[in-house]
Formats: C-alpha cells, sequence, structure tokens
C-alpha cells in the first residue's frame, strides 16, 4: 500500500474479484505462451539473421501505427466483445502461419492492431475515452506491464502512473520500453509459425492467448482505475492495495 493512505473496506471485494482475473490470467493464457515459447526460444536463431536484426525496429513501427489506426478505426467500427477480438485473432493467426514466414510476418502487424483496439475496448468498458491521451498511454503500457503490479515485467508504476501530455516523443518513449519486450515474444511466435505442419495451429494458439491475456489484464488495470476514480482513492495506492490482494490467493 502506498504511504498511510486508507483504503475504504467497501471496495475489498472488487480488489478481490480483479485479483482472482488476474492469477485466473496468468493460469491460463500464459501457461499457453509459456509453452509455445519455450519450444520456439529453440527455433528464434532459426529466423533469417535480418529478421531477427529488425523485429525490435518492426514492432516498435507496429505499434505506433497500431496506436494511430486503431483509434482512427473507432469512429468507423464499433468495439467488439471479447470473444469475437478473441476468434478474430485466432483466426488471423492460423492464415498468418499457414503460409509460412512471409505471410506471418505480414500478419504481425495486423494482430497487435487488433489487439490495441481491443485494449482500447476495455477501456471504454471501464468509462474511460480512448481518445484521453493518459488512456491512450495506459493502453499502450499494457503491452508492456502485463498488468499493473511491480512485480509484473514490463514497465514500472512510476512510468505508468508518471501525469505528462502524449506528444510526439512520449509515445516514442513508451514505444520504446514497449517494443523489446513484446519483439522477444513475437519473435518466439514467429518461429514457431515457420515450423512445418505447426505454423497455423502455433499461429492461432498463440494469438488466442494473447488476446485473451491482454483483455483480462486490461480488465484488470482498467478495473482498478475505475476504483480509485469511484473512491477518490490514489490509484498507486489502491494497486497496492490489489497487491496485497493478490498475495491473499497466492
Amino acid at each position: 500500500m502506498t504511504g498511510t493512505e486508507l483504503i475504504p473496506t467497501s471496495i475489498e471485494p472488487q480488489l478481490a474479484a480483479l485479483a482472482r482475473r488476474h492469477r485466473a490470467a496468468n493460469n491460463l493464457g500464459m501457461q499457453l505462451i509459456n509453452l509455445l515459447g519455450g519450444r520456439a526460444e529453440s527455433l528464434v536463431e532459426r529466423l533469417p539473421q535480418g529478421v531477427r536484426d529488425r523485429l525490435e525496429d518492426a514492432t516498435g513501427r507496429a505499434l505506433e501505427n497500431a496506436m494511430h489506426a486503431a483509434r482512427a478505426s473507432r469512429g468507423v467500427v464499433p468495439d467488439q466483445r471479447g470473444w469475437f477480438n478473441t476468434a478474430l485473432t485466432t483466426a488471423m493467426g492460423a492464415a498468418g502461419g499457414a503460409g509460412g514466414l512471409p505471410t506471418a510476418l505480414a500478419e504481425l502487424p495486423v494482430t497487435v492492431t487488433v489487439l490495441l483496439r481491443a485494449i482500447q475496448g476495455v477501456a471504454a468498458e471501464h468509462g474511460f475515452d480512448p481518445a484521453d491521451p493518459e488512456v491512450q498511454k495506459a493502453c499502450l503500457s499494457v503491452f508492456a506491464s502485463a498488468g499493473p503490479l511491480a512485480r509484473d515485467e514490463g514497465v514500472d508504476m512510476g512510468f505508468l502512473s508518471a501525469r505528462m501530455t502524449l506528444s510526439g516523443a512520449t509515445v516514442h518513449g513508451i514505444v520504446a520500453r514497449v517494443a523489446p519486450r513484446l519483439a522477444t515474444v513475437l519473435g518466439q511466435k514467429l518461429a514457431a509459425q515457420t515450423v512445418p505442419l505447426l505454423g497455423a495451429a502455433a499461429g492461432a494458439a498463440t494469438n488466442y492467448a494473447f488476446t485473451s491475456y491482454y483483455q483480462e489484464m486490461a480488465h484488470v488495470t482498467f478495473g482498478l482505475r475505475r476504483i480509485a476514480e469511484d473512491s477518490g482513492t490514489s490509484y498507486p495506492a489502491i494497486v497496492g492495495a490489489f497487491d496485497d490482494a493478490v498475495k491473499k490467493i497466492g
């Protein structure tokens, strides 16, 4: 818990529910990602050297383009239910993997865009405006933080909670923090998709796990932000209480 700020006891059931959601996402989604990742790590070296050298830059560009495309699409395509986003990316992953590395590379930025748009949809579901610069920053940061806890990999809480205008430089800074972690995982995904006969299955499985996991973590992140706003409690204090709730359930 942050400082001596008191947490209203009335929000403890909400924090406990989000803690269970956090655990379920880790137990289910990440088990599959880790399984495929473990297989793929030994295959990453099989990717062409040029692909490996450019993967982080390509991921950064995909994130920047995805942010603009996802935001622009909101005026044209309504937010979809979580199951639809999962089904869409799963089908895209299967199609991308079926053709080997060329189609997998072509599918990757589209999948990133759909994932970011799904995260924006979760933010809207919790009453936040995806057009708000702070919400845009939080949506993008979900990719790096994999959850709001300090022990989750990626961006630290100080970076996530910093109040700053979302300028071009800020976006570049966020992307620079997000891209390395995401590039590592996407590299494993690409490597798995290059294996004959396994490509379509690996693409579908990883996309299913990615979409399910990131949507759940977005629900946790924006659920905590909603609790903070509704209760009049600072977000860092809410995260501290949430951390305690996660530890209680193991």
